[in-house]
């Protein structure tokens, strides 16, 4: 028991050390240390599945007749590039966030909003005007910092491998956009948002969480009609086989839906996807040509000289994207599953009730003037600030616990709109669909189950085709 002594005093020492720390010295060190806890643990993780990606080359036999070899060769290669892309932009973006804390970036950035807004005539009482600059440069600023990594993402990886159908000139007119966009929505709301803590008395928590509810439902509603377009082309689904097949499905679930639509997403990239959005009695359906066999841009080979020998036509016919109609109807199926068993609006209470609880901890808490202290802000604390360091960094562990609380019920959703499907009669159906779509988005199908477990919003392909496969076999 001798040599275990010094190991406790140091302990102790630390202990005491820690203990005689200023309050505001322990929130920031509890705040970076967290941080790269979890960065660490994230990298753990990212390694175990990379270890797979690597060791991993021939198709796993219970796989034999889900994909070929040469599908999952390409498919390991894409998540291997995908992975270490991955862990040098988690290492930037970790590296950043702690030189921006240590050195002081936050107040930097907030005095150097005032002085701006001091230009323009606003004095420091125009705390919200502050603000608005404050949010402009800090936006502006992680835009930025963003590009290259974007950039590298979407012309190096996603070009290798097939998937990028962006120029340069589409991306940067893209970026712009968006950017523009986001501010026009994030300025406003923003500053009715701080009006509403500044003015709101001892209650402002329940009018600052209604006024966020009414945003993003508001938001939710227009986005598709207002947003989405500006960025990609919907075209209604033309008439025809298809539709009535999709208008006669929603009939037989009361799904309420009032408009289908085709996107352009081969303009952007070659993965797929179907999705719908509305609220009450106002539903509309939103497909992807790219996962529309019929519709898909990328399946209109040129056509050549009837001088084709038999075996360049199938081959051209096996490279072919997207699903049959059938198949697109099963994805439907699921994908109304989520609506029909209440998945999305049980999904809204949470998030509700979790923005709920958020500010009505940030009401406790924004009184605590060593918060601010801890990151630099001795004299003032302005109410933008606080909400940045408390939903930000305080509630960080909190939002670690339910957004892993919140896969794992994603992942149950997943399986309860694939029975879903399946009592719909399209259990065979959308089996096909989620191997075609796994084989055209490249998705790898075998995975470390720790990295699953923590990462998946939807379950593994083997587990979901295994769930689809126990219930045929009884039909």
């Amino acid at each position: 028991g001798v040599m275990a002594l010094p190991g406790a005093l140091r302990e102790e020492r630390w202990t005491e050390l820690w203990a005689a720390l200023p309050a505001e010295r322990r929130i920031f060190g509890s705040v970076l240390l967290f941080s790269w806890a979890v960065y660490l643990w994230e990298a753990f993780l990212a390694h175990r599945q990379r270890r797979v990606y690597r060791t991993t080359t021939h198709v796993p036999q219970e796989l034999g007749q889900i994909m070929d070899s040469e599908t999952f060769e390409k498919s390991r290669l894409y998540q291997l590039d995908k992975s270490t892309f991955s862990f040098w932009s988690g290492l930037y973006s970790e590296v950043e966030g702690t030189m921006i804390l240590v050195c002081g970036g936050i107040p930097f950035l907030w005095n150097l909003s005032g002085q701006i807004s001091g230009r323009a005539g606003f004095g420091p009482e125009y705390e919200i005007v502050q603000s608005l600059i404050f949010l402009l440069l800090a936006t502006l600023f992680s835009a930025l910092t963003g590009l290259p990594w974007s950039l590298y993402n979407t012309f190096v990886i996603e070009e290798k491998h097939g998937f990028n159908q962006q120029t340069l000139g589409f991306f940067f007119k893209d970026a712009v956009k968006k950017f523009v966009v986001t501010q026009c929505i994030l300025l406003p709301v923003t500053s009715l948002l701080l009006y509403i803590i500044k003015i709101g008395g001892d209650y402002f928590f329940i009018y600052a969480w209604l006024f966020t509810l009414v945003v993003s439902l508001v938001l939710v509603t227009i986005y598709a009609d207002y947003i989405a377009p500006l960025f990609d082309k919907f075209i209604p689904l033309p008439e025809g086989e298809l539709k009535q097949q999709i208008e006669t499905m929603a009939k037989g679930i009361d799904f309420p839906l009032t408009k289908v639509y085709v996107v352009e997403g081969s303009k952007r990239s070659s993965h797929s996807n179907a999705y719908f959005y509305g609220f009450f009695k106002n539903k509309r359906i939103v497909l992807f040509d790219t996962l529309l066999e019929d519709y898909s841009a990328l399946n209109k080979e040129p056509v050549e000289e009837d001088g084709e020998s038999e075996e360049t036509k199938s081959k051209t016919k096996n490279k072919k994207q997207g699903c049959k109609n059938e198949e697109v109807l099963a994805v439907l199926g699921h994908e109304l599953g989520h609506w029909k068993l209440g998945h999305t609006v049980k999904n809204i209470i949470i998030s509700q009730m979790n923005s709920f609880l958020c500010f009505f901890l940030f009401a406790v808490l924004i009184g605590r003037k060593e918060l601010f202290a801890a990151f630099g802000f001795y004299d003032t604390q302005p109410t933008l600030i606080g909400l940045m360091i408390i939903f930000q960094f305080i509630f960080s562990p909190y939002n670690e616990i339910l957004s892993f609380c919140l896969t794992v019920l994603s992942r149950r959703f997943e399986f309860q709109a694939d029975a879903f499907a399946k009592e719909l009669g399209k259990a065979k159906d959308l089996y096909s669909a989620l191997i075609k779509l796994n084989k055209d988005n490249l998705g790898f199908p075998v995975s470390d189950w720790m990295f699953s477990m923590w990462h998946y919003s939807h379950p593994p392909l083997l587990e979901r085709l295994q769930a689809l496969k126990d219930s045929t076999k009884q039909e």
